[in-house]
């Protein structure tokens, strides 16, 4: 294991922790003000070689970084305080003076008190995310709470009744994007049956100077304003070089047709967040030490705002035990996704003397956060560069993955921007969904659709209740039935009859059980890396309930990201009709995403037994990860009465993406 100097760290730092990944695409760079950012705020990086660690430090169960409250009672303050990430001092919301705040133990079957002070100048609130408790304390403003008002004190008190990782934070405003977010560590009543030497919390977030309602402003006047990967005349050259002019006007007619940029992966990215592994930037690093021969457990949270990172620790593999908290049966994994809000449990055995790297890389890859997992302080693991930047393909605008093999395509009919004449053979379709198809014969006309009974589908709110889907056309518009919710052989682009929030429609959309995801599908056979998916995950303990639910409800994700609007079956949250749930009734819902963005799902209050194939060994979820054009299901047990928050963990598309429910 090599030892890095002092003086050779900062060169590697900038030529890795800088927004662009090391490929030859010309459209990876970023202004020059953005660069001295980054470049100012890894100056720190000297630091980064020689990380100061206590004496007692290998006798410390978790990181000397997070500061740790255990017991019964917890007196919690929240307050302002200046922070200083990037070279330049900002303005913080924090609990205790400590960001991240403080890492709260717990132990199942013990009542906790917690009292919260709020000394802000505004309203505030902390929700318990992923605890099973009574409604009136699960912190959401408005509606069965009222959320601590200035120079109030809130008292929380709820039985703890389940164990492992989860998280708090605010759910009062943008508080959560400035700093008000802390781990949870709930130990077993009964003997934990995963065995560990050491364990260390790794609680990943994403951090800005500019103030959360900026950021929301200025994506709302431009959707892509944080987005410096986007198409360039060089690309357009490249591509009418490679594949023709008539195949590449043909190819961006569609992405144009359907107002988006397959580069659009995130909407806030690296260029002015600073992403943070336990409160510390990647100029900074955090370290843990382990003795030789020791099994350590990682606990992974992702308390980003609106970053999706993906997980490896090169040179080790990584064992997933346990998922939101939830004991699974035992995966090996390379390489993990981790949405907003979702939490995972892995075991590693790391060798005597070497140092390995925990990198979180962001799933636009403009951007990381790393920590050094190492036996001695004077080993530093290398830090491996970013994989190349994800782009959109036709899986995920709701095509399907693989449905459309064998077909000919030059004689289909696209309607306006048709596709005529296209050389596939040399277009990057995303995970291959559409290579070698014969399209010749194709009418992807009206009537495609018919026969489909939707008569006993329960769309939640009543939303989209009585649509025809007979009749829908892929034709006009957008040429790939992306469209909105369009019937009667007319698709309606933006401004249908369920208003502006629906610009799009994943037509044919695929379970997103067994796909790793945008950026992830061809690891295992390009860098022979195993990536964890929702297939993989099954319950340690046998299903609970094994009722076979009594009703669907089917949700659609809808968004217009050319007007940054984001919806629930095309209604947004002020609009929209509550969820009614039964007392005691089981009930599949089932999430449509119509986006070509990454939903992480969050109902409050109940869990959310993921459907992966195994009904005797259903996982239990609180946050469910639904990819572009994608569709996945879970199960529902309703047995907590009263309101509960039920939304898409984006700190910005939670105002319009975002449903009550209402358990009777």
């Amino acid at each position: 294991m090599k030892t890095i100097t002092k003086a050779e760290i900062p060169a590697k730092a900038l030529r890795t922790n800088t927004l662009m990944a090391e490929t030859n695409n010309s459209a990876n760079t970023m202004p020059d003000s953005t660069r001295r950012r980054f470049v100012f705020g890894a100056s720190a990086m000297l630091a980064f070689a020689a990380i100061p660690f206590p004496k007692n430090a290998l006798a410390n169960a978790l990181s000397q970084s997070l500061t740790q409250l255990s017991g019964k009672v917890f007196d919690l303050s929240i307050d302002y305080m200046t922070v200083n990430f990037t070279g330049k001092p900002a303005r913080a919301t924090v609990v205790n003076q400590l960001l991240p705040a403080p890492l709260l133990r717990w132990k199942e079957g013990e009542t906790v008190t917690l009292r919260v002070k709020n000394n802000l100048d505004h309203d505030s609130s902390i929700h318990w995310h992923g605890i099973i408790l009574p409604t009136e304390m699960d912190g959401v403003p408005g509606f069965s709470f009222d959320g601590i008002k200035p120079g109030e004190t809130f008292e929380y008190q709820f039985l703890v009744q389940q164990s492992g990782t989860y998280w708090y934070h605010s759910h009062s405003g943008y508080q959560e994007q400035t700093g008000m977010y802390g781990a949870i560590v709930i130990d077993p009543a009964e003997p934990d049956p995963v065995e560990f030497d050491r364990e260390y919390v790794v609680l990943l977030s994403d951090w800005s100077d500019e103030a959360p309602e900026t950021i929301y402003a200025k994506l709302k006047k431009q959707a892509d304003y944080y987005n410096f990967r986007e198409r360039t005349v060089m690309d357009l050259f490249s591509d009418i070089g490679k594949n023709g002019l008539a195949n590449t006007w043909n190819a961006r007619s569609m992405w144009n047709n359907a107002r988006m940029s397959e580069r659009d992966i995130s909407d806030v990215t690296g260029s002015t967040y600073t992403y943070l592994m336990n409160g510390n930037s990647p100029a900074q690093g955090w370290q843990a030490l382990f003795k030789p021969g020791e099994k350590v457990r990682l606990r992974f949270i992702n308390a980003a705002a609106m970053t999706i990172f993906d997980v490896r620790i090169p040179g080790l593999k990584m064992t997933v035990v346990a998922s939101d908290g939830q004991n699974i049966q035992a995966v090996t994994v390379d390489e993990f996704r981790i949405g907003v809000a979702e939490t995972y449990d892995v075991l590693v055995e790391p060798d005597a003397d070497s140092a390995y790297c925990i990198f979180a890389q962001s799933i636009d890859r403009t951007g990381f956060t790393l920590g050094n997992l190492t036996s001695n302080v004077n080993l530093q693991a290398e830090v491996p560069h970013m994989d190349p930047p994800p782009v959109l393909g036709h899986s995920d605008m709701g095509m399907g993955a693989g449905d459309m093999q064998g077909m000919d395509h030059s004689k289909m009919d696209m309607g306006a921007g048709d596709m005529q004449g296209m050389d596939h053979s040399k277009m990057d379709m995303g995970a291959g969904d559409m290579q070698g198809m014969d399209h010749s014969k194709m009418d992807m006309g009206a009537g495609e659709m018919q026969g489909m009974d939707h008569s006993k589908m329960d769309m939640g709110a009543g939303d989209l209740q009585g649509m025809d889907h007979s009749k829908m056309a892929m034709g006009t518009a957008t040429g790939l039935g992306l469209a909105g919710f369009g019937s009667n052989n007319e698709i309606k682009h933006l401004d249908s009859e369920f208003g502006p929030e629906v610009d799009m429609r994943a037509d044919t959309p695929q379970s997103g059980l067994a796909d790793p995801g945008i950026g992830l599908r061809e690891h295992q056979q390009r860098f022979n890396r195993k990536v964890l998916t929702y297939a993989d995950i099954k319950g340690l303990h046998p299903t609970y309930d094994k009722r076979e639910p009594s009703r669907e409800i089917q949700l659609h994700l809808t968004g217009n990201m050319n007007r940054y609007m984001w919806s629930m079956n095309g209604v947004k949250f002020m609009d929209a009709a509550p969820l009614e749930f039964e007392y005691g009734e089981r009930l599949r819902i089932t999430l449509v995403n119509d986006t070509m963005m990454t939903h992480p799902m969050h109902l409050h209050g109940m869990w959310s037994e993921l459907e992966t194939g195994d009904p005797d060994f259903i996982p239990r979820k609180h946050t469910v990860l639904v990819q572009p054009g994608s569709k996945i299901s879970y199960l529902v047990t309703a047995d907590a009465r009263g309101q509960w928050a039920y939304h898409c963990h984006l700190l910005f598309h939670m105002p319009g993406m975002f449903r009550k429910v209402v358990v009777k």
